[in-house]
């Protein structure tokens, strides 16, 4: 069964003409290599609960940052690693405080609501003003009376409200934060789309520096009675809340191995390594972040050494705003190297791949020709391949810099673990061993594919072509609402 796959994959490449430029007949012995030590050797899931257990959350910043810093730093040496640092880095770290919420008919008759402060909020707010139903929180909702929520609480659903208008795009909580500031209001509190009262945390800003309103979650149904109760009347919130920010360091962590044959070409790949602080973060990101690593441990233990230089990559602050990834790519302006850096794969909740995704529709024959090869190992892996781009997660200061992005594509979320996202039940217990392993063998497979590989047909944009993209992709707009527009139109 394995050999007859092998072949279907190879004579659709051969029908393709591109098996000569695009795979090296030395893959299929490396790939069943990292295979087999994956299978049986493979770290990912016991250092995540090791980690999980002694560390705790990993907030950029805090004490528990600094340990999964040293943790991950410590883990690679341990591997092999002697080209390895720390990418220190300064930023204006936030953590939270106390909070407490009411909410009633009016200011005198008020009862309490279980909320969360999202973050970088202001360090201290202390607001009792009227509550107003925006909806969906996005552009249209405002122009429609511009001065609706001026002066205000804006209550806004944190997805897309059933029976919205067609094509109502579903914008980042930060995007939202930044429209209600930009029509006036003076608080958000955002609606959750977890039922069961589940209260989601996560930054409330484009930029990674404090919002000038505080802004707060609140569950599912509390929030849909809320709208509700609107509908028949008036209601006022009173917000009170301090919290922490203040300029600390936070360090990546990057091991490299030199390419054999094109050292000065770079592929990178990454995960971000911290998490908000209400749990332990497993799904976001340990389950990324750890197979990484563990990716990192097979290239060693293999003794891998592609035509490219490959980086791996654990980087903090992605929760507070990218500001490791940012870190990263403006340090490589900086120098000079932004240019060498062929392609970044990012692993952010990544989970039992069924195949690969990419930014570059040019990386097709390469991609899908490694994955035909992963496919002949394993069928269930089932060489999926999707095209497209998105932001908020380390690709995204990459992507803005033209550089080609991709990962893995397919799989999901094990034990249904999708409402704990950014949530007090994204605990380690919800992690399977199964879906790191293939995360990790389906991840190195495509690694040193690409490292590898003769041709990398897929470009590095100029910045007009780097434009066009982010248009052609409609994130023009969420970039604009950022303010990382940097084009004059």
């Amino acid at each position: 069964m394995k050999n007859t796959s092998f072949a279907l994959g190879i004579l659709l490449l051969l029908v393709n003409g591109s098996i000569k430029a695009q795979i090296n007949p030395s893959w299929n012995t490396i790939f069943n290599n990292i295979n087999t030590e994956v299978s049986t050797n493979s770290n990912a899931y016991n250092s995540l609960k090791i980690a999980s257990e002694t560390i705790g959350h990993r907030l950029t910043g805090s004490p528990n940052g600094n340990k999964a810093e040293q943790y991950a730093f410590d883990l690679l040496k341990s591997y092999g690693f002697t080209n390895l640092r720390f990418q220190p880095f300064e930023v204006e770290s936030w953590s939270r405080g106390k909070i407490h919420v009411t909410i009633g008919a009016d200011l005198q008759h008020q009862k309490v609501i279980k909320s969360v402060t999202l973050a970088h909020s202001p360090v201290k707010a202390d607001v009792s003003l009227e509550v107003i139903d925006i909806g969906n929180g996005v552009e249209d909702d405002y122009l429609a009376n511009p001065d609706k929520v001026k002066g205000k609480i804006a209550l806004v659903y944190l997805g897309v409200l059933p029976n919205s208008k067609a094509g109502t795009p579903s914008l980042h909580r930060s995007e939202k934060a930044a429209l209600a500031t930009k029509y006036g209001a003076k608080g958000m509190i955002l609606i959750n789309t977890a039922d069961n009262g589940v209260l989601l945390t996560g930054t409330a800003s484009v930029t990674g520096k404090l919002i000038p309103i505080p802004a707060i979650c609140i569950g599912k149904e509390d929030g849909l009675a809320l709208r509700n109760q609107l509908t028949n009347g008036k209601l006022f919130s009173h917000i009170t809340m301090n919290n922490f920010s203040g300029m600390i360091k936070a360090r990546n962590v990057v091991a490299t191995i030199i390419g054999k044959s094109i050292p000065n070409e770079k592929i990178v790949i990454g995960g971000h390594l911290d998490s908000w602080d209400l749990a332990t973060g497993a799904m976001d990101n340990g389950i990324g972040s750890f197979s990484v690593l563990d990716m990192a441990r097979t290239f060693i233990k293999l003794k891998l050494n592609p035509a490219r230089t490959v980086e791996f990559v654990m980087f903090m602050g992605e929760e507070e705003g990218l500001l490791g990834s940012r870190a990263y790519v403006n340090n490589a302006i900086k120098n000079k190297s932004i240019d060498q850096i062929r392609y970044m794969l990012n692993y952010d909740m990544t989970n039992d791949p069924k195949g690969y995704s990419t930014s570059s529709e040019d990386s097709r024959e390469l991609i899908t020709g490694i994955g035909a090869i992963a496919h002949s190992i394993d069928t269930s892996f089932t060489n999926m391949f999707r095209v497209g781009a998105g932001l908020h997660s380390d690709n995204q200061p990459f992507m803005l810099q033209g550089v080609p992005t991709g990962g893995a594509a397919g799989g999901g979320l094990p034990k249904n673990a999708g409402p704990c996202y950014h949530a007090d039940c994204d605990v380690f217990s919800l992690v399977e061993e199964k879906g790191m392993k293939n995360t990790v063998r389906f991840g190195s497979m495509l690694l040193y594919g690409i490292a590898d590989a003769a041709e990398i047909k897929s470009k590095h944009f100029t910045d007009e072509e780097t434009k066009n993209f982010l248009i052609k992709n409609n994130l023009k707009e969420p970039l604009q609402i950022a303010g990382e527009w940097r084009w004059k139109d």
